[in-house]
């Protein structure tokens, strides 16, 4: 998984890692020829006394160290470039993946996960690249050359080198075959460790009001003991590599030294040439140390490789149509139908909705109630193409909505969520999200209709007053009176109200909903709502109950002839009040 993951993001960059290949090839050519410079200084310079020899191939061995600098240098600054690029690379396609997936898919892998897998997991794999790049691409030139070089030197002294290489090979695959399990552990409780820390930074005010911190802290503190276990357990392993691979490396030494002493003393071998061998001898250590960071490197970034392609891999249950045969323009205007509409999550036992048939049509008010659970939201999100139906279809216009343009459908369409969401900035950017070259006019209208301009205009700034991630640095009911507010910019034809008034005084809603009557009265306006008093005054009032539509009607006749429709209001209201 990581080498077709490697191999598909590095097509682009073909030239910039030939020309990597060619510096690291010429700079391990130069690190090689070196001790065999250093050797005829010994042998022919030192031992013979002759110092414009020594001068001579010194001036020699300088040239070539600076060619090998010169092209280690160059090397580097490819492979980081083309490491970085590939981690841009990997994060802009998680980050396009996750943004054309449906609200299933989200749930599936879950928000802290993704964030992990574009961030941590995506780093480990830029990390072997670069090593690769910058260390090991050069270490089987290293390996190999050194071997040939201390074969031509001496080859029954190289007998320690055939003896010393395959320990070492199976000493480290040993090593790493121990590690992989446990490097998908770390990255799963790396997940922990972000969920549990997320969910107590976003509900910190709940773990105020309930007085549990400890809890929240022995929690925390579990899921980071976890973490700290694997990775623990991981680094003790790790911590054997070194010390077995200098183990080898010290016994080949002794082997060299010892060997090459009888064969010098016997005439087999010169001075020189002993000490060019033991040169060669630590190039093939060094490159295969080299090697063995990548190793070390490379079980944790298959498993962050894996991840990573379980995200690029996964497509969205919700897919766009494709450009030249999709609708691009309604020829009615806000009309909206749902028939035979069924929907359910994967892996549930039964559908959460199940044959919806719905009309909306524009210049009404159609309103949804019901019990908790019975699907309201999951409706709503059917029209938007928040999810697609499992069986039916919606209309908008006439139109099947999984033909319709997205970008045709983000305009036609305006959904203020249940919980609506405030992005870090200011008011002004917020309200301008669905209409960018919105007016000033245009925003403090918006704001005078969802009843918000009075404490936006009392902010400091106004429209430039900043709102904080998630709009923390207002209420509830002023977080939904801006997502009104930001959906009225946009000016669509079709408004979902996904229960947007529920954090509302009953004073704001009557004047909210007057407004709204005004503004919205040519548009078709469906109202997801729990509260009775929202939406006793609809034209066309659908009662669901376990995902099925039981009831239709307007508010007196629905109070005379639904019984699930009038326990609802009566749980609210008096008799007298709900005549």
């Amino acid at each position: 998984m990581l080498i077709r993951l490697l191999r598909t993001h590095l097509g682009p960059y073909k030239k910039p890692i030939g020309l990597l290949v060619l510096l690291q090839f010429l700079q391990t050519c130069a690190a090689l020829y070196l001790p065999t410079l250093n050797a005829d200084i010994i042998d022919n310079g030192v031992v013979n006394g002759d110092t414009g020899y020594i001068l001579e191939f010194g001036a020699l061995m300088l040239g070539v160290t600076v060619v090998q600098v010169v092209c280690n240098t160059g090397a580097v600054y490819f492979g980081a470039r083309t490491a970085a690029a590939v981690g841009r690379d990997l994060r802009a396609g998680i980050f396009d993946r996750v943004q054309s997936f449906s609200a299933r898919e989200v749930g599936q892998f879950g928000a802290p996960s993704l964030i992990t897998r574009t961030t941590n997991d995506v780093q480990q794999v830029q990390m072997l690249a670069l090593m690769t790049f910058t260390l090991v691409a050069s270490a089987p030139i290293m390996c190999v050359g050194g071997v040939v070089m201390a074969l031509g030197l001496d080859v029954p002294l190289s007998g320690v080198l055939l003896a010393v290489l395959p320990v070492m090979a199976i000493v480290l695959s040993l090593i790493i075959r121990k590690m992989r399990p446990l490097f998908r552990s770390m990255q799963v409780k790396l997940d922990t460790v972000n969920r549990v820390l997320r969910e107590q930074i976003t509900g910190n005010r709940v773990i105020r009001a309930f007085v549990r911190d400890d809890f929240e802290k022995d929690r925390f503190g579990a899921a980071n003991r976890d973490l700290t276990d694997v990775s623990v357990a991981t680094g003790r392993i790790m911590a054997l590599m070194f010390p077995f691979v200098m183990t080898i490396v010290n016994v080949a030494s002794i082997a060299v030294v010892w060997f090459g002493a009888h064969r010098i003393d016997s005439g087999g071998m010169q001075i020189g040439d002993l000490t060019a061998f033991l040169a060669y001898l630590m190039q093939i250590v060094m490159s295969v140390m080299m090697a063995t960071f990548m190793f070390m490197m490379m079980p944790r970034a298959e498993v962050c490789a894996e991840r990573i392609q379980e995200v690029l891999g996964t497509d969205s249950s919700v897919v766009p149509p494709r450009p030249d045969a999709s609708v691009r323009e309604l020829r009615r205007h806000g009309h909206l139908e749902l028939r035979g509409a069924d929907f359910g999550y994967p892996g549930a036992e039964e559908p959460i909705l199940r044959g919806i048939d719905i009309t909306a049509r524009p210049g009404e008010t159609t309103a949804i109630i019901g019990s908790t659970g019975s699907g309201k939201s999951t409706l709503l999100g059917l029209v938007p193409r928040l999810y697609d139906t499992t069986a039916g279809t919606v209309y908008v216009d006439g139109e099947d909505v999984r033909g319709i343009d997205p970008a045709l459908m983000a305009r036609t369409v305006g959904l203020v969520p249940q919980k609506p969401y405030l992005f870090s900035g200011t008011v002004a950017t917020n309200l301008r999200y669905g209409k960018p070259d919105a007016t000033d006019e245009e925003l403090w209208h918006a704001l005078a209709v969802a009843q918000a301009k009075g404490f936006v205009g009392e902010l400091e700034g106004g429209l430039d007053a900043p709102i904080t991630q998630g709009g923390t640095n207002v209420s509830g009911g002023q977080r939904q009176r801006l997502a009104i507010a930001r959906t009225l910019v946009q000016r669509p034809e079709i408004y979902l109200f996904d229960d947007s008034f529920s954090a509302l005084d009953y004073a704001t809603d009557a004047a909210l909903r007057r407004a709204l009557g005004e503004e919205t009265a040519e548009a078709t306006v469906v109202i997801v709502a729990q509260r009775v008093a929202t939406i006793r005054d609809a034209d066309t009032i659908i009662v669901l109950d376990e995902g099925r539509v039981v009831g239709t009607g307007r508010h007196h006749e629905l109070m005379a002839d639904n019984e699930t429709y009038r326990e609802i209001v009566l749980s609210q209201l008096t008799e007298a009040e709900a005549a």
